[in-house]
């Protein structure tokens, strides 16, 4: 499970803004989806390694699991070190730099909505580093029997031991497959609709497909550069609220720390 949320983490709070979402007849959307999603100021840091070291962090400390910590980490830095293959890439060292870190092998396309974007991205190298992900997980499909899951997930997962207690083992084997089963017909729906149902053109050359109007690092440092104020009070000011925003941050968290795993660590004996 906290692998899972790892790998999920750095898009949670920021692709359904990237593209667009209707409430109440009223459509919200970021004025500058790729800067908000991959960029500063914006939702960019949730791509960076500190981030997962962060929340991992906070996984260890308030919940106390290693494996919680561990296994959200290595989800999270995959996510992040594989979104640098696009053409925009990450910030993978911030709050250090804003330095966008890209290989470029496949068109980053977020800004012009989800069909495009899953247009182009099924149609480029993308397309194939999603398949080397499923044929790896296909390989290990021993991973997926219920004996691996009751001998292993069950046991090794504070999630699953805590969920057990209310829920069957036959409704947590499935959530637990449900992961893989959801990649798989994913990636399968996608190819399908952007080559069978439209007719998105195969474009497996680097950097592409080359139909679509790719962005990239110096399109988002350009509308960085003239959203900055270039004052020297400003850019001094910036740094110094983030360190106390760190500084706060850590206060709560240790306070946090202090209230919530002692009644944690109770709960937990009690269902044992």
């Amino acid at each position: 499970m906290p692998l899972l949320l790892g790998s999920y983490s750095p898009d949670m709070m920021s692709k359904w803004f990237v593209y667009g979402i209707h409430i109440g007849g009223v459509h919200l959307k970021a004025s500058d989806p790729t800067t908000f999603h991959r960029g500063w100021p914006g939702l960019g840091f949730t791509h960076s390694l500190l981030y997962g070291v962060v929340i991992a962090f906070l996984f260890w400390r308030v919940m106390g699991s290693k494996t919680w910590a561990i296994s959200f980490l290595i989800g999270q830095w995959a996510h992040a070190l594989t979104d640098t293959g696009d053409t925009v890439g990450t910030m993978l060292f911030f709050p250090f730099t804003t330095h966008l870190f890209a290989i470029g092998a496949w068109a980053y396309a977020g800004q012009l909505g989800r069909q495009v974007d899953a247009g182009a991205y099924y149609s480029g190298l993308g397309f194939v580093w999603d398949g080397i992900w499923l044929a790896w997980a296909i390989a290990s499909w021993r991973v997926l029997t219920r004996r691996y899951f009751y001998s292993n997930v069950m046991v090794g997962d504070p999630f699953y031991r805590w969920a057990g207690a209310t829920l069957s083992a036959g409704l947590l084997l499935a959530i637990y497959r449900a992961a893989f089963f959801y990649g798989a017909c994913r990636w399968v729906a996608w190819t399908i609709w952007a080559h069978v149902v439209n007719n998105f053109k195969l474009d497996l050359s680097w950097g592409g497909p080359h139909w679509v109007h790719a962005l990239y690092p110096s399109d988002l440092q350009k509308a960085t550069a003239l959203a900055r104020c270039p004052c020297p009070m400003c850019r001094t000011t910036q740094p110094t609220l983030f360190a106390y925003a760190l500084v706060v941050v850590f206060v709560r968290m240790k306070r946090l720390h202090a209230a919530i795993v002692p009644a944690t660590r109770v709960l937990l004996s009690r269902q044992e």
